[in-house]
């Protein structure tokens, strides 16, 4: 009798596992092409400007900037600080696959190298890609929907899959998005060694403009105890018109 209850048992979820995977496996290559589409366009659109926060966090010490950034489509990048006065006039600038940082300190503009992409951004966790999106999800990565361990209803998995000639450093990138809408949840960043590297959340969704977005992005490296770094939006405009000469080395230098 024990037997039976556990091959009932077995049975029964067994079901449930192939359930959730044919659900998965409804979506057409096209829709999951379209769900990583809108979640590379979140925070942007043909121009926009936000003012933001970023919290870094550490064992010993954190600290917050304040700034502001600027952007036309996918490949112009502007962001500033403006606070606090230790930082306040730093820049950077991207400008499809150039980049440079302004420090008014030195009264220099330094223009970052390819290599430099996946360094850190001002001591914090994201590093230079992550803040100015050289490479896009979806022009630069193939995708497919996958399963995790700890799935929640409601939520599609996506893989990533970098092209082989992105100088990136994750093998691959799994991102979790609700079902109803396509906002993503969270991404797991994976390295070579199929470890986890890093978990981006996403949370306090909120109406910008009509466009229902996460408000808050939490980065928390996984090989560095006790670190984190959280940018929040507090202000987020789309298709505001930005001039031209926002994206321009002579704009980079002005002051905020």
């Amino acid at each position: 009798m024990r037997k039976q209850k556990l091959s009932a048992c077995m049975l029964f979820f067994l079901m449930l596992f192939f359930i959730s995977l044919a659900e998965a496996s409804s979506l057409s290559g096209e829709e999951v092409k379209d769900i990583i589409r809108h979640i590379d366009q979140l925070y942007r659109s043909e121009y926009s400007y936000s003012e933001m926060e970023m919290e870094i966090v550490t064992p010993h010490w954190s600290r917050t900037l304040e700034m502001k950034a600027w952007t036309r489509g996918m490949n112009k990048t502007l962001i500033r600080i403006t606070s606090p006065k230790k930082e306040k006039g730093v820049a950077t600038l991207r400008i499809k696959n150039e980049m440079w940082n302004y420090l008014p300190k030195i009264n220099k503009v330094i223009k970052i190298p390819p290599s430099m992409m996946m360094s850190s951004w001002m001591g914090s966790d994201f590093t230079n890609d992550d803040l100015v999106r050289e490479f896009s999800l979806f022009e630069d990565y193939t995708y497919k929907l996958t399963q995790v361990e700890d799935e929640t209803k409601d939520l599609i998995y996506i893989d990533c899959i970098p092209r082989e000639d992105l100088p990136v450093v994750w093998s691959h990138i799994v991102i979790a998005a609700r079902e109803k809408d396509h906002i993503p949840v969270w991404q797991r960043y994976y390295d070579e060694k199929d470890s986890l590297i890093r978990v981006l959340k996403y949370s306090e969704v909120k109406p910008f403009e009509g466009c229902i977005i996460p408000s808050t992005m939490e980065l928390i490296p996984q090989n560095k105890e006790g670190h984190k770094t959280v940018i929040r939006y507090l202000n987020l405009q789309f298709n505001l018109k930005v001039e031209e000469e926002t994206f321009s080395l002579r704009n980079l230098r002005a002051t905020p």
